[in-house]
């Protein structure tokens, strides 16, 4: 049974699969473009006959080949052709919709069919980015397609390593520094309400400072190389774990603190035994969203002065130079790269944190 939404999809995407193939009978269209949309076209059986769900991601998956097979063969796209892509995008998007009603109702193994759902979903952009650069002959100085980035990368690999390698020593660095001495100041603001009045409203303070305006003085204190930029993630990362971790140890309830005071714990073995644990879900909190931050100011940092290495560095020059595809490369290493150590530490969250419900999906 299909949902409203499904249901709508189904019928706009038979439509317009039918437009594209009236107009690629008018316009001359390839063959595989016309047996797209034929096919397409045929799916309205649907509502006599139950057509599974994989139906539809195979008519998207043929869409896009035809659509892709179809681009050196005109040097204007006609408009036969802008119509099936539209008819490709709304059967990807029906193929997930009926996919995640499948994974929801048991039908198919959820642990299996799930990693379809994100991979359709970020395949579905790539393709579309790329028909649509390519088919609209935008220039790449605008914006290349992900073929010319994934070309430019393979052939700058070297340069690419040297320069992750070059932006990693600081991200990791100021990450480490930064997490750890948040984590250590919210222990002692803890133990010190004094501190706490005297040291948030300061954490506070130095996370509101600029970075554009934070860079240049710690190039200036620490120099060119990556220390400079370390000290830039360590500003960066210190008040998300501070403020994360100060609300977490206060995340234990009165009761349970009570229960630790009548077996006469010392607050160092209510802080390992109790709070500690509680506030875990709140520390890899702070630790997921220093991670972004960590990427974010080491290449930000790198504009204001570095050697002639670095992910930053070399964005800014290549930029200058129209490279873009270089450029993008670059963005897209980092992309990897920053969700590559968001989910290191969401793995290490769930295996530490097994316990909590958050991990659990919920489940008592």
């Amino acid at each position: 049974m299909m949902s409203r939404l499904q249901v709508v999809l189904a019928m706009l995407a038979a439509l317009v699969s039918a437009v594209s193939l009236g107009l690629g009978l008018v316009s001359g269209g390839t063959a595989l473009l016309l047996a797209f949309a034929a096919l397409g076209a045929a799916t309205l059986v649907r509502f006599r006959v139950a057509l599974p769900f994989w139906v539809d991601g195979a008519v998207a998956v043929l869409g896009a080949s035809a659509l892709l097979a179809a681009l050196p063969v005109y040097d204007v796209e006609p408009p036969a052709f802008w119509v099936a892509l539209l008819a490709c995008w709304l059967f990807a998007w029906l193929f997930v919709e009926r996919l995640s009603q499948a994974i929801r109702a048991g039908r198919v193994p959820g642990n299996v069919f799930g990693v379809l759902i994100p991979v359709v979903f970020g395949l579905s952009l790539l393709l579309a980015w790329e028909i649509v650069i390519r088919g609209a002959n935008v220039p790449m100085v605008l914006l290349p397609a992900p073929s010319q980035i994934w070309a430019r990368l393979v052939a700058s690999i070297p340069t690419l390593t040297a320069d992750f390698i070059q932006t990693f020593k600081a991200v990791l660095a100021g990450f480490v520094i930064g997490c750890g001495a948040g984590f250590a100041v919210a222990i002692l603001v803890d133990r010190s309400p004094f501190l706490k009045r005297g040291l948030l409203p300061i954490g506070n303070f130095v996370s509101a400072l600029p970075i554009i305006g934070i860079a240049p003085i710690m190039v200036m204190w620490f120099g060119f190389d990556w220390p400079s930029k370390a000290a830039v993630v360590v500003a960066m990362t210190f008040f998300p774990m501070l403020v994360n971790t100060v609300a977490g140890l206060n995340a234990a309830s009165t009761i349970e603190r009570d229960l630790m005071r009548t077996y006469a714990a010392s607050y160092w073995k209510t802080l390992f035994k109790l709070r500690l644990p509680a506030a875990a879900p709140f520390i890899f909190n702070a630790l997921k969203i220093n991670s972004t931050l960590a990427l974010i100011g080491a290449i930000v940092a790198e504009f204001f002065g570095t050697p002639i290495v670095g992910m930053g560095f070399r964005i800014a020059t290549e930029a200058g130079k129209l490279n873009l595809d270089l450029v993008w490369a670059e963005i897209a290493v980092a992309a990897v790269a920053g969700s590559a150590f968001y989910g290191l530490i969401v793995l290490i969250e769930r295996a530490i944190t097994f316990w909590h419900p958050s991990v659990r999906g919920g489940r008592a």
